[in-house]
């Protein structure tokens, strides 16, 4: 099951992905606005659903050659009583980050040695920054510590913007967001 990534990426770069496609530019062009842009006075920040589905807007369109993302669809944090224990009993781990990347690099020159890497980036509302962390987000810390004692590269992301940021300072996506 594939969840954000066609699993042979498609070829060239995002300008030959994009050409001729305007729906995918548009929508491109809609979701790359800094924070705040274009919405009016008043209306509340970006809710992390709607970061994350801009997050995978932009992978879709101008991830990197040779990566494979996903969500990794678990319970809700709040569960309790007998699903919580269905979902243990499954293997469902609580404080997975929201976007989860895997990367094929190699290591010279193209042809040579080949490796893969994994990237998780946890995405938050801009709000949730500096405020007292809740038992679930003490759930995520010791979630993303254990990733990263496991070689994985973990970040958390503050909005859509730091989330973009992220993301290209790892070469994950391609191009810069304006």
């Amino acid at each position: 099951m594939t969840y954000g990534a066609a699993l042979i990426p498609p070829p060239g770069g995002v300008a030959e992905r994009c050409a001729g496609n305007v729906k995918a530019a548009a929508d491109l062009h809609s979701i790359v606005k800094p924070a705040g842009a274009g919405r009016p006075t008043g209306l509340s920040e970006l809710s992390e659903n709607e970061i994350q589905k801009a997050v995978f807007k932009h992978l879709r369109i101008r991830g990197a050659k040779n990566a494979f993302w996903f969500h990794p669809k678990n319970a809700s944090a709040d569960m309790a009583g007998r699903k919580a224990g269905i979902h243990f009993a499954l293997g469902v781990e609580p404080g997975i980050p929201d976007v989860i990347v895997i990367k094929q690099w190699s290591i010279h020159a193209p042809g040579g040695p080949k490796y893969n890497r994994v990237y998780a980036l946890e995405l938050k509302r801009e709000s949730r920054r500096g405020k007292k962390k809740t038992r679930h987000e003490m759930r995520q810390f010791l979630c993303r510590s254990a990733l990263e004692r496991c070689g994985v590269t973990v970040g958390i992301a503050y909005g859509l913007d730091e989330a973009l940021a992220w993301l290209e300072q790892h070469g994950l996506l391609v191009g810069r967001a304006a």
